[in-house]
């Protein structure tokens, strides 16, 4: 079984060199619509949204699942939204969109890039396997 582990001392390397470091992760999926969500957002009064009373999900409206590119060197942030599923062409396709928008612009020079993923959850060599 290959090791796939990056070090800390690779990342560091990479950083010193002005390399593009990022870290990638599936987020929660979250449902598409008016549910109700905890937190508040502060409204007129007797200005309510009007939200669904039961978070059922809703067969023909997919869940939102969101993929997180993190620059690690230029500590910002990137979430792009699909609708379809944790796939490996879905995070493919996130890193392709963040080096467009995000990636190239920043390190118009670099020749590579050092992604560090956990493979927890979903993307777990567990469920690969099986």
């Amino acid at each position: 079984m290959p090791n796939f582990a990056i070090s800390n001392d690779q990342a560091v390397a990479a950083l010193r060199a002005r390399r593009p470091v990022i870290s990638v992760d599936t987020k929660k999926k979250e449902l598409v619509g008016h549910y109700k969500n905890t937190g508040r957002e502060w409204r007129p009064k007797g200005d309510p949204i009007e939200v669904l009373t039961h978070d059922f999900p809703d067969p023909e409206v997919p869940k939102a699942v969101p993929y997180g590119i993190y620059d690690i060197g230029e500590n910002k942030g990137w979430v792009n939204l699909g609708m379809s599923g944790d796939t490996a062409e879905f995070a493919v396709q996130s890193i392709r969109e963040w080096w467009r928008y995000m990636g190239k612009p920043r390190y118009p020079k670099a020749r590579r890039l050092l992604i560090c993923a956990d493979s927890g959850g979903s993307n777990g060599l567990r469920r690969m396997r099986s």
